[in-house]
């Protein structure tokens, strides 16, 4: 796969397929400015990000830091590429129907008995 160039990917559109397949502006996740913030420098930071290009100024710097998480995000391009990274990491929500495999969980705390026999007496009076 060729390499882009920094300036290539500096205008090449960044969409993510796999989880936002109709663009994030359509998805519901993400604001009108928000989505013109991740397409515009997304693939730059993504770049950056997987260690594709190194940083060479100040501001690209500053993405590369907001977006491992050592600092927070100060512009709308960090932000929104901050949150686009919790939404796509976030945990899976269960299925109303439970679990694929039908099986309950190994840590099963209704299956411990203790051999105590300490019974509560309670005393009721009949008058």
């Amino acid at each position: 796969m060729a390499t882009l160039s920094r300036d290539a990917l500096k205008k090449r559109p960044f969409a993510d397929r796999k989880n936002y397949p109709y663009g994030f502006s359509r998805s519901g996740d993400f604001s009108i400015m928000e989505s013109k913030m991740l397409q515009m420098h997304g693939s730059l930071i993504a770049a950056l990000v997987d260690g594709e290009l190194s940083p060479e100024n100040e501001e690209e710097m500053s993405y590369l830091e907001a977006a491992l998480g050592h600092q927070p995000p100060k512009n709308s391009a960090e932000k929104a590429w901050v949150k686009y990274q919790t939404r796509i990491n976030r945990p899976k929500t269960a299925s109303i129907y439970g679990a694929k495999n039908g099986s309950a969980g190994d840590d099963d705390d209704d299956a411990t008995i203790t051999e105590d026999s300490d019974d509560i007496d309670i005393d009721i009076d009949e008058d």
